[in-house]
């Protein structure tokens, strides 16, 4: 994989206004990003949660029951990850490991009724606060947005399967390791 570029490096070859246009979008970016955490654990911690347990909860309660590797996929998380998630939820009574009746040798994540009732009692403060401002942009704007979201995600995507930008320069595995201690990650 590709290491990403730094900041000042992505922004190399483009004149003050493309860069000043791209910071700026990064901005809102990160903006958004940091307030839909900070709303979600805000409600994670008034529930006794963490954010990953709501957005857990919150996915089997719109979606039903699903195997690990598609709740991963919804949250945009490792299988590892989840697994480490769904089993506290599990050792907390908020969910339970059922097998598949279509295929049996699928394991899905199902909520219990504990699970359920605190589901409910759980709003997506987060979501609502974009809905309403997405409700507030014309139609069109709307419409324009969805079209530039939808591109830029579909190239997010490329890149990372890619391995990242290519303009890339190697990272060392200790600058890996660096970054992977810091994030307080084992």
């Amino acid at each position: 994989m590709r290491p990403a570029l730094s900041p000042l490096e992505a922004l190399e070859g483009l004149d003050a206004t493309e860069k000043a246009d791209i910071d700026r979008i990064l901005e809102t970016l990160v903006y958004l990003y940091s307030e839909s955490r900070r709303v979600t654990k805000e409600v994670a911690r008034q529930h006794g949660l963490t954010g990953p347990q709501v957005t857990a909860l919150k996915m089997l309660e719109g979606f039903g029951d699903l195997s690990l590797s598609d709740l991963s996929a919804r949250m945009s998380a490792t299988n590892s990850t989840v697994t480490g998630i769904a089993d506290r939820m599990v050792r907390d009574g908020l969910v339970e490991r059922v097998r598949s009746e279509r295929d049996r040798r699928v394991i899905l994540i199902r909520l219990t009724d504990r699970g359920s009732a605190l589901a409910a009692q759980i709003p997506v403060e987060s979501m609502s606060v974009f809905a309403a401002a997405l409700r507030s942009l014309q139609a069109r704007d709307r419409r324009e947005l969805t079209r530039i979201l939808r591109v830029l995600s579909d190239r997010v995507a490329d890149l990372v399967a890619e391995g990242g930008p290519p303009e890339a320069e190697a990272r060392t595995e200790a600058q890996a390791n660096a970054e992977t201690e810091a994030e307080g990650k084992p």
